[in-house]
């Protein structure tokens, strides 16, 4: 009898702990947030990050926290992300964080600035580096908390309707570019234009702009620049990597359970890192397209570079002397850079030009 009680106890207990799972899982609050993100469905790899991010945070919560994103355009249009995550109108947001150069230059450091640094080395700044800490100090005097949104590596330098061989072809050119490379640019005499995506083709065709810059291959491509600006042009040195943002209301970040933000955290860096490994599988290909079509690859002169990097340094110093906020991060971030190149010289940028020798040695 005793024997019988102690086996009816014990799986009772049993009976408890099987419960107990489920019961926790209930007792989670569920939870529905709006996306808005700055680009459209059409680009499909920086948009694809948001689904990433979204069906992650589903997944990890049982489906207790779900997120629906919404293109540029369908809640707000897509330059007013950041304004919108701010301002509570929805609780996150995925966007580039130097589109709101204007509001402050500040805001580039979490997205790319001239001469900047590649991928790799702005997620190691970011994660291990002080930049989470640096760029989450700043956001947070805009209601934000920011998160590695994905990264489309070293950009293309756009597309001229004519060659660039010096500075001096440079006066002039009305280009399609904007933030600190318009205002490096502007110095060397190009006339900086700032256009929506979808709008740069049709201005390229009429002659509105002689030149526009875009993301890179993959991109850029489907955007058809090809067919009306026939010489493309590398490297894009005011993007060395482009890094996109998650952007959370820090008001409703600070209402998430423990668990959902531990969620957030995983989700927002598993789409970081989806994108850079997409567009590194994409691009090739795409620029092999191009190349069939036509296109006229072509890399800046060297005395095109030295004066752009000369004038990018001259107008990073200048905010930096004026603008607290920005010489903050610039400093710190400048000795990293440093640091940064003079490490990848060692092994990385070695083996990397060995390579792309030895492979054209071998054709």
């Amino acid at each position: 009898m005793e024997r019988r009680s102690f086996i009816t106890k014990a799986a009772a207990g049993a009976g408890a702990g099987l419960i107990a799972a489920p019961a926790l899982a209930q007792a989670q609050p569920t939870i529905n947030w709006r996306l808005a993100s700055s680009f459209p469905k059409s680009l499909d790899t920086i948009f694809g990050a948001s689904d990433i991010f979204t069906k992650r945070i589903s997944q990890l919560t049982g489906g207790k926290f779900n997120i629906r994103s919404f293109a540029a355009g369908e809640i707000v249009p897509g330059l007013q992300v950041m304004d919108a995550v701010q301002a509570g109108t929805v609780e996150c947001g995925h966007s580039a964080s130097y589109y709101y150069f204007g509001k402050d230059a500040t805001f580039s450091f979490d997205c790319a600035v001239p001469f900047g640094l590649t991928s790799r080395q702005h997620t190691a700044w970011y994660d291990q580096g002080g930049g989470r800490e640096l760029t989450r100090a700043f956001f947070k005097d805009y209601n934000i908390i920011n998160f590695l949104g994905g990264n489309s590596g070293t950009q293309m330098g756009g597309w001229f309707r004519k060659e660039i061989k010096s500075v001096a072809d440079l006066k002039g050119t009305k280009m399609r570019v904007a933030g600190f490379a318009g205002r490096v640019l502007e110095r060397l005499g190009v006339v900086p234009q700032q256009l929506a995506g979808g709008d740069i083709y049709p201005a390229l065709e009429k002659g509105t702009i002689d030149a526009a810059e875009w993301v890179g291959p993959y991109d850029d491509e489907k955007l058809g620049f090809f067919k009306v600006a026939p010489f493309y042009y590398a490297p894009g040195w005011w993007e060395a990597s482009a890094s996109f943002s998650f952007y959370v209301n820090l008001k409703e970040w600070e209402k998430l359970p423990k668990e959902y933000q531990a969620a957030v955290e995983v989700a927002t860096y598993e789409a970081h890192v989806g994108m850079q490994a997409e567009y590194d599988v994409k691009n090739p290909t795409a620029l092999a397209r191009l190349l069939k079509n036509g296109v006229k690859l072509r890399t800046y002169p060297k005395d095109v570079m030295d004066a752009c990097y000369k004038t990018a340094t001259q107008v990073m110093e200048e905010e930096a002397a004026k603008n607290a906020k920005f010489k903050k991060i610039y400093d710190p971030w400048k000795r990293f850079r440093q640091d940064q190149n003079q490490w990848a010289s060692v092994a990385e940028a070695t083996m990397q030009n060995y390579l792309i020798s030895a492979g054209r040695t071998a054709k």
